[in-house]
């Protein structure tokens, strides 16, 4: 333990500007790093990137020029260095009260050398690419419209059949017009076509255990070092990743082919999401904090040693102001810097729930109001932390939870043999549809607190879950693969060539295989329930990993996307994309809050292997009337009664089809389902009355500081509860609240946080009677102000 041990209750001085690492002009550069307990700190300035690049000319020299810095109020080191300082790096010297001398790497790094040595001066204007400043997210009118798909940068491009020419790269992504030999869409053009509007990235910033530098084939120069990983250790959090780079020795480099990315997917009309790890570090002495600021930034048990409630040595204290306050300027950074549209939190539950909470309000309020933003409620291990961020504490705070009670009713465990309902298992039907409703009777207020999947890069992926489940590990010849190494040693790569994991798919008969039907099954499901769905890459060309359960160290041959199973399993692609384009082009299977599912969706069957439910009265304004839907986890074909219609029913999804057009009719009151399959009906198509209609607050402070402050709304008929303020005009905050047309009035209270402060006195109510035109409130100095008007000014309240 270092004899700087800083104590949770520890008093420092904390900073709250906006200007910390480096700030960069061709006249000048200005470095400030936040390092309240040092006895000195000194800016030293090196030439290279220290990878030990050959020298350039005869009197060169890397020893570093050292800069002594000066200490200002906040805990802060300043300097400014006159002339340009660019293509110089740079780190930090920090001289302690016992002696002790660290040097580290800037934290609030926006550009490093190779391997993240050394911290770079860059201009980042020079990285933008053509446009960028033209470059706008797609839309998301609303959090239950996003399809999200999991995907690992490498995995997207190593393998020989994505005919993708920069393998395992960022620019990979900007790659397009490539097909296979049936003329199917690779690469982008596959996402685009399949239908997703999220792709959620695996880690991308600057992690520590793949070595940058190394060439096709070359030994690690480091025990420290992988050929891959999944990337969850982190070294930088505001730098790219430089082996997704084509040239990780430029520190521009990564950052513009980076960008091209986001370019080219906004491009297309696909979102980006950042899986972002601020829960441990990879490296403690080493690591971006601790040369600086020892032991601040860890969290310590009640004896102070590190707590370990990662399950990889530490983990971060963001209860901590000035780690709360990185974390908050990390994301702002990517958002605005990168155009990043949202953010995937890795073992959420070690992050303090005012963290997130504030990170949602802030980030939105004053970044991008459509961010969307989720993560792990769970932790990997004991922690000390009290308001850990688990499962239920979202609810009504705008962010979202994977949704694990889903996940194993539908599949099963994770890792072994263990059933859930589309896996052989009955008993499960119950929590299944507590998941169809989005949870709304378990821990979420919302359906769109809720992430729901079945499988994601950890554990099985799907298609290998249900290989085990059946015991057919054995006949697909799986190998027993553990930390990317067959167990008992032997060449990885043979074993996976000898792997047979399609042994029982008859390529004619595609959807007739049992395995195929579960996993169609299994993911059918997630597209159709309420809440935000989850898909993990490559289930649609039924991707397998060859049973490796934690494939975050194995090689290409495990981890690679193999793309001529497109070409092999067509009708399965086309199956989910029908999926997807039956969710996207119908808002009742994407319902925006409580009410209006307990108002819209109907159980008729819950037993035996059967779910069955409906969606009515044009739910969510859904030009169908009423929607069927009928999930038979059964071997066999089973009978569903339908209800009463005055016409037929129409039949989009079965167990060889789907999409968003009838296919089939039928006008019997009940149909056969077949075994192991979905399907959906409607019965009549009309135009519906509006879904909703807007109220618009516009809240006025004095003080111009809204954090913090939200709504409490009720009587909306959609979704009651807390009510973020999303987005500022003219120098105030915005709220929109959607109303069920017809509603007379909504009650509401302005409150700061959870009721820790309230403006005004009692409860407060809005006219929404008249006519359907959105309404607009104005409040100010607890007054209150509407008028039915669109468009218009409002008035000012004095």
């Amino acid at each position: 333990m270092s004899s700087n041990y800083i104590n949770a209750e520890s008093v420092m001085e904390t900073y709250e500007g906006n200007d910390l690492g480096l700030t960069y002009s061709a006249e000048y550069s200005m470095f400030k790093v936040w390092a309240p307990t040092a006895f000195a700190v000194s800016l030293v300035l090196y030439a290279t990137g220290g990878n030990g690049i050959a020298a350039r000319t005869a009197d060169y020299k890397d020893s570093g020029r050292i800069i002594s810095m000066r200490r200002s109020d906040g805990g802060i080191w300043e300097i400014t260095v006159p002339g340009d300082l660019k293509g110089k790096y740079y780190m930090y010297r920090t001289v302690f009260a016992d002696g002790s001398i660290n040097e580290a790497a800037d934290p609030y790094a926006t550009a490093v050398s190779a391997n993240g040595l050394r911290t770079a001066v860059v201009d980042l204007l020079e990285s933008n690419p053509e446009q960028w400043e033209k470059d706008v997210s797609p839309v998301l009118p609303h959090p239950a419209d996003a399809v999200i798909y999991e995907l690992h940068v490498r995995d997207f491009s190593a393998h020989e059949s994505s005919g993708l020419t920069h393998k395992g790269k960022f620019k990979a992504f900007t790659e397009s017009g490539l097909r296979d030999s049936a003329g199917h869409a690779l690469g982008i053009d596959h996402l685009v076509e399949l239908g997703i509007t999220h792709v959620h990235l695996l880690p991308v910033f600057d992690f520590q255990t793949v070595d940058e530098l190394r060439s096709p084939g070359e030994a690690p120069q480091s025990p420290l070092f992988t050929d891959y990983n999944w990337g969850y250790d982190p070294q930088h959090y505001n730098v790219p990743e430089g082996s997704y780079s084509t040239d990780p020795e430029s520190p521009l480099t990564r950052i513009r082919e980076f960008k091209e990315m986001v370019q080219a997917l906004h491009r297309r009309g696909i979102s980006v999401i950042m899986d972002v790890v601020y829960n441990h570090t990879y490296s403690i002495e080493k690591g971006p904090f601790q040369p600086l600021v020892p032991d601040y930034f860890y969290r310590h048990d009640y004896s102070g040693r590190l707590s370990n409630g990662s399950g990889v040595g530490n983990e971060l204290a963001t209860e901590q102001p000035m780690v709360r306050k990185y974390i908050k300027d990390s994301l702002s950074y990517w958002a605005s810097e990168y155009h990043i549209d949202g953010f995937r939190f890795d073992l959420m539950g070690l992050m303090d729930s005012v963290t997130m909470r504030e990170i949602t309000e802030e980030l939105r309020l004053e970044i991008n109001p459509s961010l969307l933003l989720y993560g792990e409620p769970w932790t990997g291990g004991d922690s000390p932390l009290a308001a850990k961020t688990l499962k239920g504490v979202q609810r009504g705070k705008g962010y979202a939870v994977f949704n694990d009670n889903f996940r194993s009713a539908i599949k099963g465990d994770s890792d072994g043999w263990g059933k859930g309902f589309v896996t052989g298992e009955y008993g499960k039907e119950g929590a299944v549809a507590s998941g169809i409703k989005g949870a709304i009777h378990d821990f979420t207020d919302s359906p769109v607190e809720t992430v729901n999947y079945v499988t994601a890069h950890d554990n099985l992926n799907l298609w290998d879950k249900i290989l085990a489940a059946q015991g057919l590990r054995g006949e697909a010849r799986l190998p027993e693969i553990e930390n990317g190494q067959l167990r008992g040693g032997g060449d990885l790569e043979a074993a996976v060539s000898q792997a047979d994991p399609y042994f029982g798919i008859d390529t004619l008969d595609v959807l007739d295989n049992e395995t195929v039907r579960r996993s169609l099954l299994a993911n059918g499901i997630i597209l159709t329930a309420q809440g935000i769905p989850f898909l993990h890459a490559g289930d649609e060309l039924l991707r397998s990993k060859y049973g490796d359960h934690n494939s975050y160290r194995s090689p290409d041959c495990i981890n690679a996307i193999r793309w001529e199973n497109k070409k092999k399993f067509i009708p399965v692609f086309q199956y989910y994309k029908g999926l997807i384009e039956l969710r996207r082009g119908h808002p009742a299977f994407r319902l925006h809050g409580r009410q209006e599912i307990e108002r819209s969706l109907e159980f008729l069957r819950c037993e035996g292997g059967v779910v069955a439910y409906m969606l009515k009265n044009h739910a969510g304004g859904d030009v169908w009337n009423n929607i069927v839907v009928i999930y038979n986890a059964n071997m066999g074909p089973v009978t569903q009664s339908l209800p009463e219609s005055s016409g037929c029913w129409n039949i989009v999804v079965d167990h060889t089809h789907a999409g968003s057009e009838a296919f089939r009719q039928t006008e019997d009151g009940s149909i056969e389902v077949a075994g192991l399959s979905m399907m959906v009906l409607y019965d009549k198509y009309g135009e519906p009355e509006p879904r909703s209609r807007m109220v618009e607050v516009h809240y006025e402070r004095p003080d111009g500081d809204y954090r913090g402050w939200n709504l409490w709304v009720w009587g909306t008929g959609i979704q009651d509860g807390q009510c973020d303020f999303r987005y500022m005009e003219d120098g105030h905050a915005v709220a929109r609240i959607e109303v069920l047309p017809g509603t007379a009035s909504i009650g509401y209270i302005l409150r700061l946080n959870d009721w820790e402060e309230k403006d005004g006195g009692g409860d407060r109510f809005i006219d929404c009677s008249g006519s359907e035109e959105p309404v607009k409130v104005r409040v100010r100095d607890r007054e209150q102000e509407h008028e039915h008007d669109a468009e218009g000014p409002l008035p000012m309240i004095s």
